[in-house]
Parts: C-alpha cells; structure tokens; sequence
C-alpha cells in the first residue's frame, strides 16, 4: 500500500502543489489543508486510520500524537515540509526540493539495535557537606542515596540516607554499572547514645552505583563528561545548576534503552600486529574513552559510547562503522535526496548536513527570517561526525553541486575538519565547506550568498564498502584523472620499497591486516595491491631494514586493483638438491657476514647456510658434530635370548 500524505499549507503561508507533488514522488498526496491542527483536525482524524499516513508538519506532533491516541491508532509518521521548503524567501517552484524531502523520508529503514540498561536508583553524592546533603534530603525518597564528603565537622543524625568520608580514588563505568574506590573510608556507626560517629578509616573501599552526582565544583572524573550517561555535574555555587542536577538524577530510575551506535569486525582491525601498533586513529579521537587496545584489535565499551561517530568516520578498514543508522542508509538518503530533486526538475542542488541544533536553527530561520533557499536540501544526522569523507563525496557524485556541514555545540569540530579536508582532497576545492556558527540569520545569509561549481554531469550511486564508494565515486568526479594527491594521514595511499635495503624477508607481508602486501610462492618476490591498503603503519613498523614508506593517494586506474611486484630476486639454488630456496641476495648477505665466525670456522658449516631445510637436516645429522647424535640403541632382547641365555647356563 502506497503511502498518503497529508498536507497543510499553515494558514496558506505556503505553497504546495499536491497532484504535482503526487506525480513527482508517486505518492497519494491529499489536497493541502490550510489549518489541519485546529478548524481541520476532522481531516487528521481521517488521514490517522489510513495504515501509512505522512503528516507533513512536526509544530504540532504532540496534537496529532494525542489525536492518535484518542482514535486507538498508530501514531504516523511526521515530515516537516514547511520550515525546510515551504517556508522561505527564495523565488521559484519548491517542487524538487519537497520531492526530495519525500522520497527521502520514506525510505526503508531497520529499527535501532538497543541495549537495557537497568538503574536500581543507587545515588552516589559528591561535593561540600552543605550541597551534598541538601542534594540527598532532596532525592531521599526517590533513590537510595549515598553521600561521600571528605570531611564533615557536625553528622547529621537523619538516617533518610548513608553519609560517608573519604577520597575518591578511581572511579569507572556508566550509568547502572559504576565502580568507585574510596581511600580513607569511614562509615557512621550507628550504635550507642550520643551525637553519631565515624568509623577508623580504611583504604581501598569499593562500592557500587547506578547514577553519580557530582556536585565538587572540581574537574570533571570522566572526559567528556557531558556524555558520560548517569553523570550528572553541576556547580555548587549555581542554585539553579544544583536544582536542575537533582531533578535529573531522580529521573533515573528504571530500565533504559541503551543505543548500541557502532558495529565491529575485529579481525578488520588494523590496530597492531606482533606487538606491533599500527592504526590508532579511533583511538586517538573518541572523546569519551570507550575505545580500548584488545590484543590486535580495539574494543568498544558500549556502556561509555556515546555516538560522536568520530570512529567510524576514520576507520580505514571497517572495523568500525556506525550502525545507528547503518552506514549504509546514510549514503542512500543522501543520494535518494539528489535523485529525486533532479527528477522533479531540479538543477543544481546543495546539500546541507546538520545535527538536532541545525534543525531548530532552519525552523528559527524560517519562521522569523528568510529560510532556507530552494536549492539547499537539508539532511539531519543523529550524530553528524559520522558523515565522513565518503559520505561527502558520495553526495557529490550522486548530483549535489555543494556539501556543506554544519555542526552544533558538542561535536567533534577537530575530527569533521579533518575528514573535510579529505574530502577536498578527493573532490576538490570550492564543492564542500564548513559552517560553524550558532545564528540562523548568519546560517541563511551564508547559503544564500554560497556560489557552487556545476554539479557532476552523470551522476551515480555505488555500492559497497565506504573505501570502495569512495573510490567509484572519485572517479565520476574526476573522469579524466588518474591520481589524486592526499594529506599525509590519508588511508588511501601506495607503499614504496627501497629495493637496495629489501631482503624479502616478508615480514610485512606476514603482518599486513588487508592483505595489501602478498608474496609469490615460486620465488622470492613481494607484491602489493594499492586498492587494499590501508596505509596502517605496520609494515613500516616491522620492517627491520626500515625499507617502507607511504605515498598517500588515491589511485583511480584499474591498477589499484591489480597485484604488482614491488621487489623481486633471483631464487638461490640449494648448493646440495638445487631446490630454489630464499633470494640470492639474503643468502650471500648471510654467508658474508658469517665468514670468519668462530661458530663457522669449518667450511661445511658455512656451506649449510646455502642449503634448502631438507638438505641442511640431512647434512647436520650425518656430521661429525652432529647436536643430536648419541650412542647406538641397545637391541631388544627377544625369546630366542632368553632360550640361549638357559643353555649357556
């Protein structure tokens, strides 16, 4: 069944055209009404019974959702038509942009995968005698709370709650789950008459807790803090800090669904090989420390994640991509909004990416300013940091003109410049740009003034991995090069081998995680396939000749695709069978250095070192210095011994 819309021109402050819109996007589109959320309600009721009714308006969500309520019905599904399209001061048909906006919202897209997280309501207070315990007398009928003060001159003798002194060693963990160790710990003793007193105090207490108030006025106990779940900080000094803090902490109480953001393929992982560390950007940037060394491979706590995305933006391999939503249908809406505005009619258009915060800063533009202009599609992201290099240029190379992305307060601006960058690099200048600012008037001033180059002439949508669609969609971009110069921490890139110092040891080959670097079983030779690489790190690690280095760079031939011989040698023929064996060059290298050596001062030991495995076993039994020699086995007395033994007898 078709999906209906239903559409309201808000008191005919906009236009929307609903058989063109119908015929553009292939939808049932109802005749726009001009108050649907009061004097027309009548006509929401209707839309509500219909299985996949679209409201297209999200002012008045909690109206609708009451309606639905009321009714007995699903609640719909909302499209904000009118403050991303409708809307604005640009002049000209807004036909493709609301097509896009269409197509794009009923995509197909798999529920989220969650975690419980249950939190039984143990409040753990921190922060001076007078805060903290006012905090507890608060939250003492809604949690089971429990102060910690480093010092306190007068106990309280309410017993609403626990009071205990001491210092904060070392705290860890996520809301439900936190772990905390206290030095110099003491506990009230409750028994005998008189004013309550504390016990001897003891080091190394540990404890406990589903939610931490930090209330200390100090240096946050986890970094990026404000995204650490059931960590609630606030100022002392600052009342009303204090009072929002409190009310949040007695809201957590229950089961929560936890959003499981990445998936992982640790045996993607490009991390370290032989002790050897290779790749670290996601480690390097996740801003809450979620992100650990496992052995050859990273780990993520998704207790302490909190869905920057960061990580799966960097990931040169896959290891880690984000899943909330898949990266996959990420690259799809971009792409369906491109497709859709240049089937309605559309030339041109900008994509615009931005976070919640970018949500509200179009519906202020639009309402109290000029909007957003015709030709700039918006497209909201959960976590923005998550649309990477690939992302911006599979936007470009399905038919936008201009990428331009604008984070809100809290991303990760160090981590999106540099994928940015990148992402110049591949696409080239003047066809992405960064907007960085909190004021709707500046935001639309900024998209209105922004000149774009022609968008791409023949535009596509791969699929596949993110290095592969970047890959395919840098060559429609540039159809008529065949390599592109990228930053020195680019992943893409080629390895370069001094011949004259390679010994084709193999090392490398034998620790590469992509299967970039390969060997020839026949003969000695080291071969390398560009597309694979990862430009990781290990081999130039392990190399003990130092004879590796990169060349960062993306390769648009069909050579990156190909195997080719990066060194090669003439096999050594063993001086015994003449099997080929090792290179000529190692071998001679070995022998030469060897020469003169007391523990090869006889020449036949020398001439081992130029003999295959098999025929240096044989040799090395049958010498006279023979390491495993030793006297001949006595013989198995038999019947016929014994026998003999009696008649000698």
């Amino acid at each position: 069944m078709a999906k209906t819309l239903i559409t309201c021109t808000c008191s005919g402050t906009q236009v929307i055209d609903s058989d063109a819109l119908s015929k553009a996007t292939g939808l049932d589109v109802s005749p726009p009404c001009s108050a649907l959320c009061t004097h027309q309600i009548e006509k929401a009721a209707e839309g509500l019974t219909l299985k996949d009714a679209v409201i297209c308006c999200t002012q008045e969500t909690r109206t609708f959702d009451a309606l639905a309520d009321e009714l007995d019905v699903a609640a719909p599904t909302f499209l904000d038509l009118r403050d991303r399209a409708g809307w604005t001061h640009d002049q000209g048909s807004n036909l493709p942009k609301m097509s896009a906006l269409v197509a794009e919202a009923v995509l197909p897209a798999r529920p989220a995968k969650t975690l419980d997280v249950v939190s039984e309501g143990l409040c753990l207070i921190l922060g001076p005698a007078e805060v903290a315990l006012y905090a507890a007398a608060q939250l003492q009928d809604h949690l089971s709370v429990t102060v910690l003060v480093a010092s306190i001159d007068d106990i309280p003798e309410t017993r609403g709650f626990d009071l205990v002194v001491g210092r904060l060693r070392r705290v860890s963990g996520a809301l439900g789950q936190f772990r905390v160790t206290i030095d110099a710990l003491q506990q009230i003793d409750p028994a005998g008459r008189g004013p309550l007193a504390l016990t001897q105090p003891q080091d190394g207490g540990q404890s406990d807790c589903d939610i931490i108030l930090d209330l200390r006025g100090d240096t946050p106990l986890f970094p990026a803090h404000e995204k650490r779940e059931g960590y609630l900080r606030a100022d002392p000094a600052h009342t009303r800090g204090v009072a929002a803090a409190v009310l949040a902490a007695s809201h957590l109480l229950g089961t929560f669904e936890k959003p499981l953001y990445v998936h992982t393929e640790p045996l993607l992982c490009a991390h370290s090989r032989a002790e050897q560390t290779g790749c670290t950007r996601c480690l390097d940037l996740c801003p809450t420390g979620a992100i650990k060394t496992a052995g050859d491979h990273v780990t993520v706590d998704p207790m302490i994640c909190a869905g920057c995305g960061a990580c799966s933006s960097v990931c040169p391999s896959g290891a880690i991509s984000y899943d909330a939503p898949p990266i996959d249908l990420t690259i799809r809406r971009a792409q369906t909004l491109a497709q859709a505005f240049l089937h309605a009619g559309g030339i041109a258009p900008k994509l615009l990416v931005h976070d919640s915060h970018g949500a509200e800063m179009i519906r202020l533009a639009a309402r109290h300013g000029r909007g957003l202009p015709l030709d700039v599609v918006p497209l909201e992201m959960f976590a923005i940091g998550a649309f990477g290099h690939a992302e911006m240029v599979a936007a470009l190379a399905a038919g936008f003109a201009h990428v331009t992305v604008m984070p809100g307060p809290g991303a990760d601006v160090n981590a999106m410049t540099a994928q940015i960058a990148l992402a110049i690099a591949i696409a080239g200048n003047d066809r992405i740009s960064f907007l960085e600012t909190s004021d709707p008037e500046v935001m639309s001033d900024k998209l209105y003034d922004q000149q774009a180059l022609a968008p791409v002439a023949n535009p596509v949508r791969p699929m596949g991995t993110r290095r592969q669609i970047t890959r395919q969609a840098a060559k429609a971009l540039h159809p008529d090069q065949d390599h592109l110069a990228l930053p020195g921490d680019a992943p893409y890139g080629s390895v370069l081998v001094d011949t004259d110092a390679c010994t084709l040891c193999l090392s490398c080959v034998s620790l590469c995680p992509s299967g970039a670097l390969g060997d020839n079983p026949d003969k000695p030779q080291l071969r390398f396939q560009e597309d694979a690489c990862l430009q990781c790190g290990l081999c130039a690690n392990v190399c003990p000749e130092d004879a590796i280095t990169y060349a960062p760079r993306l390769n648009l031939t069909n050579a990156a695709l190909n195997q080719e011989v990066l060194n090669e040698e003439e096999p050594f023929p063993c001086v015994e069978c003449g099997a080929l064996f090792g290179s000529k060059s190692a071998i001679d290298r070995i022998t030469e250095k060897l020469t003169g050596h007391s523990m090869f001062s006889d020449p036949a030991k020398l001439r081992m070192i130029q003999m295959c495995d098999d025929c240096r076993v044989n040799a090395q039994f049958h010498s006279d210095s023979n390491p495993f020699a030793s006297k001949d086995r006595p013989r198995p007395r038999t019947t016929d011994d014994y026998f003999s033994d009696r008649k000698d007898h």
